[in-house]
């Protein structure tokens, strides 16, 4: 049995429980409490060193970081998520990476708690959010093709990084009424099973 060590609003691990659901696979959530500092805990801090979800077991390994594990997926499940050609699995990375590399590590509950804290006043969860969330999308929008997708006519790792940041977007009151791309490839993917089955709405229910 797969385990995923999972907090159902983490962007990370709603990408992995994406790139599960469209491998078909089965597994075992355990929740790790961000809020309450689970992930800080001894036991999941042998598990994972760095103190951040999701970490995943399977196939008799352990690993974390969410890109490389939907890329481990993506080698040993056949999903597919990148490309044959090498310039399009280049711009494919590269969407993926605006997302997951620039917009989503300062937008992570350290770096903004620390913010916020340090600021006397002056800075919000919110605003901080609604400042590289805003920007980072706006530029994102700027590089995609007309499509129900972010690249090509099929699912990418690209669309498995955007959407959990939208969901991040609509929680924070990010507008994306500007960004008629994002939100044309937002209504397709929210019609695949297997994102709407990883949305933390749904994931929180269970």
């Amino acid at each position: 049995m797969i385990t995923l060590y999972d907090y159902w609003r983490s962007s990370a691990s709603y990408r992995v429980r994406i790139s599960l659901g469209l491998a078909n696979l089965e597994w075992k959530t355990v929740s790790i409490n961000l809020v309450d500092d689970e992930q800080k805990g001894s036991a999941y801090l042998a598990r994972n060193p760095q103190g951040l979800v999701p970490a995943i077991e399977i196939d008799g390994n352990v690993f974390t970081q969410s890109l490389a594990i939907i890329e481990y997926l993506d080698e040993t499940r056949g999903l597919n998520l990148l490309s044959s050609s090498a310039s399009a699995r280049a711009r494919i990375r590269t969407l993926a990476y605006a997302i997951a590399m620039d917009i989503h590590p300062v937008c992570n509950l350290g770096p903004a708690r620390h913010a916020v804290s340090q600021s006397d006043g002056g800075i919000t969860m919110e605003s901080w959010m609604q400042s590289f969330i805003g920007p980072g999308l706006a530029a994102f929008e700027a590089m995609l093709d007309d499509g129900d997708y972010c690249h090509g006519t099929k699912v990418s790792l690209a669309d498995i990084c955007l959407m959990p940041q939208l969901y991040n977007a609509h929680r924070w009151g990010v507008p994306l009424d500007a960004m008629p791309k994002i939100r044309r490839v937002e209504a397709h993917l929210s019609s695949i099973p297997a994102f709407s089955a990883a949305h933390p709405d749904d994931v929180r229910k269970t």
